[in-house]
């Protein structure tokens, strides 16, 4: 079932849209601020994100601007500007479709549906790799850089790494991790390995301008791009 964020402070409309989209078997989260967007962003991974543009705490274009630096997730905006500066301002960010009010809620979930298959596919092809113009991962050929570094990583690092990049902006918790890696000898890892296993690859794949790997203490680690926020 495919997962969908609503970020739209009119509570009407908001419930609106979450029935119409939940009719087409979609779970939609709906949030009516830009602060409970951001939170409910760093603990769970949406297929798309619906975005007003004036929202009471903030701007859906600057939130939209920061975010991406983070998490991997389409956009649409939702919203009431019209004017062909903010039309081609959205798009110039990113936007996967830019969507004026009043629209028809047959055409909107008809443009969703395009988006998701499309970003569907694109999955399915990109699955083996991982290219943020500062780290690149190949996990079918196992090779990796930082920058202009080779780097040499066990091909435990290389599947810590890929199940970081399956849930990028997700909470994954230690017990993940230590159910679904193994030793040479197809033995599980234990709590101290998976540790060990964190620390060396943090080293390996970061640098002080360029953080993935944070600990969320008390419940387990999150990837995030590498745009300088703190571990």
């Amino acid at each position: 079932m495919k997962k969908i964020l609503l970020v739209e402070d009119d509570i009407a409309l908001s419930a609106g849209l979450c029935f119409e989209l939940e009719e087409e078997d979609y779970l939609t989260v709906a949030a009516h601020s830009l602060k409970k967007a951001g939170q409910l962003l760093e603990t769970s991974k949406f297929d798309l994100l619906l975005l007003d543009v004036d929202l009471p705490d903030g701007n859906g274009f600057t939130f939209y601007k920061e975010i991406k630096k983070r998490y991997t997730v389409p956009v649409m905006f939702l919203t009431g500007r019209k004017e062909e500066e903010d039309v081609l301002g959205g798009y110039d960010l990113g936007a996967d479709d830019y969507v004026t009010k009043p629209f028809s809620p047959s055409i909107l979930k008809r443009k969703i549906a395009v988006i998701l298959k499309r970003t569907g596919q694109n999955e399915k092809r990109d699955q083996g790799q991982y290219d943020d113009g500062y780290l690149r991962i190949d996990f079918d050929k196992m090779t990796a850089q930082r920058g202009t570094e080779t780097l040499l990583l066990t091909p435990n690092e290389y599947r810590i790494l890929k199940l970081f990049v399956e849930n990028a902006g997700r909470i994954l918790t230690r017990q993940v991790f230590l159910e679904r890696l193994y030793d040479c000898d197809e033995n599980f890892i234990d709590e101290h390995t998976l540790t060990v296993n964190m620390t060396r690859l943090r080293k390996k794949i970061e640098d002080t301008s360029h953080k993935y790997i944070q600990t969320i203490y008390g419940m387990g680690y999150l990837f995030a791009r590498g745009e300088g926020h703190e571990a």
